[in-house]
């Protein structure tokens, strides 16, 4: 590990990264194992070019984890409720492990049944979702994820803080190549984004959100105090009320209102529900024609200049795993702090 010229940055292998991040998850309590899906989790935000979902998030995790909002020694617990349904109770743990120990049986059911739904509940959710659709499409079949979280995003002509940012996030297989993925939250920037600007004291574009009088900001400090915004408008703000309805009262979990009273003003990781789909293709037709359909489709796109979701991350990722990534030095020596 070095630090570059200007010293701004600190140069570490994904090797060295995830070595750093599981000896501070496991300097603070958090049980052997559920360190490597939150490790794992952590480092390929980092790896993939997405800093606002990379090893900033520690930050989170471990205060999480010291205000006692999160069950260190979660051991999840995995149902059966119907023929083609998976649920699995977090125990109060993080999301990764929860997925991990249904994802065998989604994969199983979705083969079997043509369709099968996995329900996460009570689990802290603190990064973006598509290692988990990722993870599936791999799997040759098609994935679809959500979740709620704290109540930070007013609805579509309101002023008070509702929605989560409420991800949603996509996984298509493409044979020979890396899946098609897209994951974007229905607020106008993720919740990330937004305390990354805040700590380097940037401003945010217009429509991200709102101050505490309903009054349009830019300053990312005001949005905290008030309210983010969807995106789209009503659009987005619709998609974030599905979401909402299908993460939370559908599979009997928490809103992002009820996540947010339940943490009582601590500021740790929203806990709540997942809801995630997945779909094997080769149950609806034995041919392959729905996977030509789908490449040539991707052509058409790629073909006129334009760019698939997905593509920067992988090209980022390629890249990463060659040369390692650079992580802000002030960033570094501060999660460093967290495992003295």
């Amino acid at each position: 590990m070095n630090q570059t010229t200007d010293k701004a940055t600190i140069h570490m292998s994904l090797d060295e990264l995830r070595d750093f991040a599981s000896r501070i998850l496991l300097e603070n309590g958090l049980s052997a194992a559920q360190v490597p899906g939150v490790t794992e989790t952590l480092v390929a935000g980092e790896r993939d070019g997405c800093g606002a979902h990379g090893i900033y998030r520690l930050l989170s995790v471990v205060r999480s984890m010291q205000l006692g909002k999160i069950n260190r020694h979660a051991k999840p617990t995995v149902t059966e409720p119907g023929l083609s349904l998976v649920r699995v109770d977090g125990d109060g743990g993080f999301a990764q492990l929860a997925f991990e120990a249904g994802r065998p049986l989604l994969i199983e059911k979705a083969r079997r049944c043509g369709i099968a739904a996995l329900a996460l509940n009570r689990c802290a959710h603190f990064a973006a979702l598509w290692p988990e659709v990722e993870a599936i499409a791999s799997e040759n079949l098609v994935a679809i994820a959500m979740t709620s979280n704290h109540a930070w995003v007013a609805p579509a002509g309101g002023t008070q803080p509702l929605f989560g940012t409420n991800p949603l996030a996509f996984g298509w297989p493409r044979p020979g190549q890396d899946p098609f993925v897209f994951d974007f939250a229905t607020s106008a920037i993720a919740r990330g984004e937004l305390e990354l600007h805040r700590r380097g004291g940037r401003q945010l574009p217009p429509g991200c959100g709102i101050d505490r009088d309903g009054n349009p900001t830019t300053d990312p400090a005001a949005i905290a105090a008030g309210a983010m915004l969807p995106f789209g408008g009503h659009k987005g703000s619709s998609l974030a009320l599905m979401v909402e309805l299908l993460a939370g009262p559908l599979i009997g979990d928490l809103t992002s209102k009820e996540s947010l009273l339940m943490d009582d003003g601590a500021g740790a990781a929203p806990i709540g529900g997942e809801l995630i789909l997945a779909i094997d293709g080769s149950r609806f037709s034995d041919t392959p024609a729905s996977a030509d359909q789908a490449e040539a489709l991707f052509q058409q796109i790629v073909g006129q200049g334009a760019r698939l979701p997905s593509q920067r991350r992988y090209i980022a990722r390629k890249r990463s795993l060659v040369e390692g990534v650079h992580i802000p030095a002030a960033l570094y020596e501060e999660l460093a702090g967290l495992g003295r």
